[in-house]
């Protein structure tokens, strides 16, 4: 194979965060890297590591681990961490890739931008969905002035995850342990915070940065979320570009999810990816729509193996190419600030009934100066994930919360709760399906909420036996809601009656 960057010298890196950070080890290996240590708090995920990486360093201890010798870590560890951890990184003398976000509030950003130029160190920020392929093939064009200049574009990252307040993101999503605790950041997220999926791509393909946003607050939640905590709601919000265009920026859990749509428009063509690739050309709401299949620039092959549509192949090609060659990498301090920066004022002003608020630019001293001691965070840092309940709460009660909620909200499809609704929504839908694919689907999940039923019906009891015990925690409020409002429970308490309904409907067809 040929040398991708025309040298074999290697970057020895260490992965900070062994969840997500796994997910990186097959593309490093082709990318002139090197993984050499590990490092996570959670034997779980260093028993994973030590199984895919067995030659490699690992520990719990985040000193040691940064006193091995290597070149570059990345960063994949809690979400409010992130700061910390890069600062840290940088003063060990490492090359820093960080996942997203970068910083946790607009001081954190500060400290951050400044480590980085202190340093002299390379610092990307690990955001992919900008280098899928569809995302690639449109920077290229908008770069060679296809579209002209940007004037509108919709973004989404909807991604209705639940089950994620509840169980680590790994082999399906296993509940986090001991079972009265939940997940140290996803059970309190605040979207507008997870803005970089669906605000990356725009920002990436027409070079523009945020300069102001509004985020009108949405009052309509889902159930199944830490209640009076998390939000499972829509969080759009509307951001000035710094050439005057506009995005409409969709994070958020709904019942529907989109994780790598958008729409854009330039003054010369516009583009459309809620499905496959169309490109209208002609400058004209009436110009040709076609249909386009983009192909990578190079290295195809190992792209197309890499997780989020190949986008993580080329995080790590583009940090590896600007530490051998000093090729600039696409995602800058600067323009992670921008990004990170555009959630955290979204959460301000959504908290503010969407009044309008400024994007600083980091990039200028004199602006940073204004920033640095300020600590503002709209989200639940009063909460104890690791201590929800009272002192001397019943474990045999409570230590089924995380595995009840897994099991109520499922990371995989067609399954839990969802369940229910799917089953019967289907069979009133079923006259009026326009495939057979269809009608198979519905009649799958009839025959899955079948056999069901009796695990439904036993974790519903063990809901039941926490909210009853601990009605005035946030689980057992949690759970109320979810029991009082959710049309789901009587049919899976009435188990007889739903069974008799289920099978007189396959009867009849």
């Amino acid at each position: 194979m040929d040398l991708p960057f025309g040298t074999d010298r290697k970057i020895r890196l260490g992965i900070w965060g062994l969840g997500r950070g796994l997910n990186f080890i097959h593309s490093a290996r082709a990318l002139n890297i090197e993984v050499v240590a590990g490092c996570d708090i959670t034997p779980m995920m260093r028993q994973n590591f030590a199984s895919i990486a067995p030659d490699a360093y690992v520990t719990d201890n985040e000193d040691n681990f940064l006193a091995q010798d290597f070149d570059a870590v990345l960063i994949a560890t809690f979400f409010r961490d992130h700061a910390r951890h890069t600062i840290k990184a940088l003063e060990a003398g490492k090359h820093v890739m960080c996942e997203v976000t970068s910083f946790f509030t607009p001081a954190e950003g500060v400290a951050v931008v400044e480590a980085v130029e202190k340093s002299g160190k390379v610092y990307n920020l690990l955001e992919n969905y900008p280098f899928s392929r569809e995302n690639l093939f449109l920077r290229q064009l908008w770069q060679e002035g296809l579209f002209g200049d940007f004037m509108y574009a919709e973004y989404d990252y909807v991604h209705e995850c639940r089950a994620l307040s509840y169980a680590w993101n790994v082999n399906g999503g296993v509940p986090v342990e001991p079972g009265w605790t939940v997940h140290n950041w996803r059970s309190l997220l605040n979207y507008h915070y997870y803005n970089t999926h669906s605000l990356g791509p725009v920002m990436a393909i027409t070079g523009t940065r945020p300069v102001s946003v509004t985020a009108p607050p949405c009052d309509v939640t889902l159930d199944g979320f830490l209640e009076g905590v998390r939000k499972g709601t829509a969080c759009p919000s509307l951001i000035k570009m710094d050439n005057g265009g506009v995005v409409r920026n969709l994070m958020g859990s709904t019942t529907g999810d989109f994780h790598t749509s958008g729409r854009i428009w330039g003054t010369r063509a516009s583009a459309d990816k809620m499905g496959p690739l169309k490109i209208r050309i002609g400058g004209s709401g009436f110009g040709m729509q076609l249909n386009v299949n983009p192909e990578w620039p190079e290295m195809k092959e190992l792209a197309n193996q890499a997780g989020h549509g190949g986008g993580d192949f080329w995080e790590l090609y583009y940090f590896a190419r600007q530490i051998l060659t000093g090729q600039p990498a696409p995602w800058d301090i600067y323009s992670a600030a921008d990004v990170t920066l555009t959630g955290i004022m979204a959460a301000i002003s959504c908290q503010n009934n969407g009044e309008p608020t400024p994007i600083p630019d980091f990039r200028k001293p004199d602006v940073r100066d204004q920033f640095r001691h300020d600590h503002r965070v709209v989200w639940p840092t009063d909460v104890d994930t690791q201590n929800l309940f009272p002192e001397g709460h019943d474990t045999a009660i409570t230590g089924h919360f995380s595995s009840v909620m897994t099991a109520f909200y499922p990371c995989q499809g067609m399954s839990g709760l969802p369940l229910v609704r799917e089953a019967f929504d289907g069979i009133r839908l079923y006259p009026h399906l326009a495939d057979a694919n269809g009608r198979l689907q519905v009649i799958s999940a009839v025959n899955k909420l079948l056999r069901d039923l009796p695990s439904l019906q036993q974790n519903v009891a063990k809901a039941q036996r926490i909210a009853d015990a601990y009605p005035n925690t946030i689980p057992g409020k949690t759970i109320r809601r979810l029991l009082d409002h959710n049309d789901a429970i009587p049919r899976i308490l009435d188990a007889d009656a739903t069974r008799a309904t289920l099978q007189n409907w396959l009867a009849s067809l």
